[in-house]
């Protein structure tokens, strides 16, 4: 499993990091492929429905932007995770609205901070905002459907003189706020996350965290069920990888259980 040197070593007081910022992440969208695992632009929808056809999903992209990808979603575990710790805090009133500096959120989610850094941070805002979701899920009723984006908006604030980023806003959507705010709504993310480089390995992640939790043995899932729809070309041959493949996910760090995921037909390992 390829993982990126993290950027961003040193430790600095002054920044809000994630290192003392458990990772959060939302149990719904854990196992659905609610994003592109491609980096390269993807225009095609993407459909999903589960095995008993209780659940289905339904991701478009608009085609001058393209569909958020898994990586995007990096800014929503950060605001998932900011949320979560205001809360633990006892803070009242939790805003939908956000605010950071594009500096702070590209050091927190280990991107660097070059100038091309900025541009793809841009790139998946407007990704973010313009993809459009419809699901089943957390709708009333069996033939209920639920229509939202992953943005409401968001803000980019740039130095009249420089030129150069400074602070910035985004606003979750109402679908995504409420499941923040839902109870035991969340699962914590391995720390390590964000510097695994492949789409797939982020995906079976998600999954294996899902599905294994700290459980002792970990978990089992079939491989005919791990990847339908998964936001991918060639999906059948990703279909046979994932069987071969169980991500341990990023090295355990500081003793905290890592997920593994044993997939083929049904075998425990």
């Amino acid at each position: 499993m390829k993982k990126r040197r993290d950027p961003s070593p040193e430790f600095d007081l002054f920044l809000p990091i994630m290192g003392d910022l458990p990772l959060k992440d939302q149990r719904e969208t854990m196992e659905r492929p609610f994003f592109s695992l491609q980096k390269r632009k993807r225009v095609k929808p993407i459909e999903y429905t589960s095995p008993d056809g209780a659940t289905w999903v339904k991701i478009e992209a608009i085609p001058a932007y393209g569909m958020a990808t898994i990586w995007d979603a990096d800014i929503i575990i950060w605001a998932t995770s900011a949320l979560n710790r205001m809360r633990e805090q006892g803070i009242n009133d939790l805003p939908r609205t956000l605010t950071t500096t594009s500096y702070d959120l590209l050091r927190a989610i280990k991107r660097n901070t070059s100038g091309r850094a900025y541009q793809d941070l841009q790139a998946a805002l407007q990704r973010l905002q313009t993809t459009s979701i419809s699901t089943s899920i957390r709708a009333p009723k069996r033939r209920s459907k639920a229509g939202f984006n992953w943005l409401d908006k968001w803000t980019l604030e740039v130095d009249p003189e420089t030129d150069q980023p400074r602070g910035m806003t985004i606003t979750l959507s109402d679908w995504v706020y409420e499941g923040i705010m839902a109870e035991r709504s969340l699962l914590t993310m391995h720390p390590d996350y964000f510097l695994l480089t492949g789409g797939l390995e982020r995906a079976l992640y998600r999954i294996a965290r899902k599905h294994a939790g700290n459980q002792r043995g970990g978990g089992t899932c079939r491989g005919e069920g791990l990847l339908p729809g998964r936001g991918t070309a060639g999906q059948d041959r990703q279909r046979q990888q994932a069987q071969r493949v169980q991500p341990d996910a990023p090295q355990n760090r500081g003793g905290q259980p890592t997920p593994r995921l044993c997939c083929g037909n049904g075998g425990d390992e």
